[in-house]
């Protein structure tokens, strides 16, 4: 439209006309004059304003989707660290409850023996000074440590000391092929030496070749001169098999050692023998065997012959 005067006459009397239909709308309320025209412009272009809205609202509600996915996302990202810091906790937490049973169990072994003992920790395993079943732990010279004490721990004899340095020991198990030390067999005090033989059971030779000996048998250690290598009393093992009697001048029994080698964590070194030779004192109570139950049928006399089995008639 071209600015004329016409024109602008024209935008000021629309101008005027809407004020007046606006002022006469109000005052109307719902009765208003115009509510008719109203309900036809939205009967006209309610559904353009759906479609608008039906074509907006899914992209408002996927910004918000990103928005609330990113939040989400941090939040199970969190709930997934702490999970995480948890089950670490926990696992710690077991570890811990496992090495104090040890370390409570060594404690009570060395007091049943009265062995002195410096507690210490396996650090390493595997071969060193040209042993091949050996571990080293963290005690050395500097904790009164010295070669060839012997080492225990909750469940029995572990080793002996081999090489010292100022922080750390090296330690030859019980188990490696060079490993002997002296015997004495539960309550009938025969002799002998067992030598470790890697992940098979202890061999052990017995001084009497007719000794009497069965599986289940105990044996702890005898002992040595001053105390060392091995001070007395420690359980070594229990007999699982015997060898017949050839009569030789010897025997052979193998034993199952009470230590399990191959999971060692905490144990003992012995700086301090006993005054007396605790014999098998040390020896871990023998289990009860649990009752045998039996059943004592006693059968019913049998009827006379002729007799009737069953209940009379008409009862």
């Amino acid at each position: 439209m071209r600015d004329t005067r016409e024109s602008r006459l024209l935008l000021v009397l629309l101008v005027a006309i809407a004020f007046a239909l606006i002022t006469v709308d109000i005052r109307g309320g719902e009765e208003s004059p115009v509510d008719g025209a109203r309900r036809a412009a939205a009967t006209v272009f309610g559904p353009v304003e759906d479609g608008v809205a039906s074509a907006v609202n899914p992209v408002g509600n996927a910004i918000a989707a990103v928005r609330d996915s990113g939040e989400r996302h941090d939040r199970i990202a969190e709930l997934e660290r702490q999970n995480a810091a948890l089950k670490a906790r926990l696992g710690s937490d077991d570890r811990n409850r496992s090495r104090v049973r040890e370390l409570d169990n060594l404690l009570k072994k060395a007091g049943a023996g009265q062995y002195g003992i410096k507690a210490a920790e396996v650090i390493a395993i595997g071969a060193a000074q040209g042993f091949s079943w050996t571990v080293t732990i963290d005690a050395g010279s500097d904790d009164g440590i010295k070669r060839d004490m012997t080492v225990i721990n909750g469940d029995g004899l572990v080793g002996r000391v081999t090489t010292v340095g100022p922080g750390t020991s090296t330690v030859l198990l019980a188990s490696d092929p060079d490993f002997t030390v002296g015997t004495r067999m539960e309550r009938s005090d025969e002799l002998g030496f067992a030598t470790g033989q890697g992940d098979r059971p202890l061999s052990v030779q017995l001084l009497n070749g007719k000794a009497k000996v069965k599986p289940g048998d105990r044996l702890v250690t005898f002992g040595s001169r001053a105390d060392r290598p091995f001070v007395p009393g420690v359980p070594v093992g229990e007999v699982i098999r015997v060898d017949p009697s050839t009569g030789n001048l010897t025997r052979n029994i193998f034993v199952r050692p009470y230590v399990g080698f191959s999971k060692l964590d905490i144990v003992g070194v012995v700086v301090q023998a006993p005054r007396t030779d605790p014999r098998d004192t040390v020896l871990p109570p023998k289990p009860t065997p649990e009752p045998t139950v039996t059943v004592t049928v006693t059968p019913s006399p049998a009827a006379p012959s002729g007799a009737p089995s069953g209940p009379p008639e008409g009862e």
